[in-house]
C-alpha cells in the first residue's frame, strides 16, 4: 500500500477544487491513509452468503 505523502494531499485537494491550508496537509494525508486502510480490509472480507439489506427489514439477525 502506498502512503499519501502531505504534498500529494495538498496536490489532490488542488485538483479537486478545495483550499486546503498548509497546515493540514499532513493531517488529511494521515487520514487518508487510514481510511484506505479500512477500505482496504472491508474489500477482503467475504459478503458472498450476506443477504443485502432492504429498507423496512426489522430483523438484522440475517
Amino acid at each position: 500500500m502506498s502512503v499519501l505523502t502531505p504534498g500529494e494531499a495538498a496536490r489532490w485537494a488542488t485538483r479537486a477544487g478545495l483550499s486546503l491550508p498548509d497546515d493540514r496537509h499532513a493531517l488529511v494525508a494521515a487520514t487518508a491513509d487510514q481510511v484506505h486502510s479500512v477500505v482496504s480490509v472491508l474489500r477482503e472480507l467475504d459478503f458472498g452468503n450476506t443477504a443485502p439489506f432492504r429498507e423496512g427489514d426489522t430483523d438484522a439477525t440475517a
